[in-house]
């Protein structure tokens, strides 16, 4: 996944772009979750003598920039592991390429030295969504509607988990109940509005 990134801010958001503030789009539902756009600016490489923990070689494939700034990141938190933003980069790194088990180290890292950032939370259960720890993935997305009770994007997953993971229709009508109470215009990717999905799972869940 490509896009720009611009010279402010610290945290990547796993974006569900809102368009007009109404619409998700997102590709959470077909395994593509959303599409991810970075804020702040890279962490630069430093020398280190030590390895990082987390050093392996990454998934094949990568072109040289992408394994470059990998490498630079693992350099950064083994020489400075109380770096947030570059654990939080880290993680981003290992997301963008398709690495959950290690975007789940890096994130984990990142909230332990800075638990408050709902972004980072929902990533994270993104990950556990992606290495099939769904449990986990809901926990995450809990974690972050708790410290921002206004966020989406954590809201719309809880649903798909629940409905396409646990097969837990009630559930994620309820999660999407509550996302509706917040934003009543929001519409799937697909153009159906969320009150159709709900719809949908309630008649799942009574069969």
């Amino acid at each position: 996944m490509t896009a720009p990134e611009p010279p402010t801010g610290t945290v990547k958001k796993e974006t569900m772009l809102i368009i007009a503030f109404t619409t998700f789009v997102i590709g959470f539902l077909s395994g593509i979750v959303f599409s991810v756009y970075k804020t702040g600016p890279a962490v630069p490489a430093q020398p280190a003598n030590t390895a990082s923990p987390m050093a392996q070689a990454p998934a094949g494939g990568l072109d040289a920039q992408t394994s470059a700034a990998i490498l630079a990141l693992e350099r950064e938190v083994a020489v400075n592991k109380d770096n947030v933003m570059a654990w939080t980069q880290l993680g981003h790194k290992y997301f963008d390429t398709d690495q959950p088990a290690k975007a789940i180290a890096a994130y984990k890292q990142a909230l332990e030295l800075d638990p408050g950032v709902a972004d980072v939370w929902t990533d994270l259960g993104v990950m556990y969504r992606r290495n099939k720890q769904f449990t986990e993935a809901i926990n995450a997305f809990d974690k972050a509607r708790e410290l921002n009770p206004s966020h989406e994007q954590s809201r719309f997953n809880r649903g798909v988990v629940y409905l396409f993971d646990l097969n837990d229709p009630a559930n994620a009508a309820a999660a999407w109940k509550e996302l509706l109470a917040i934003n009543p215009n929001t519409i799937a990717p697909n153009g159906q509005p969320l009150a159709e999905l709900i719809a949908d799972a309630e008649k799942k869940a009574k069969k």
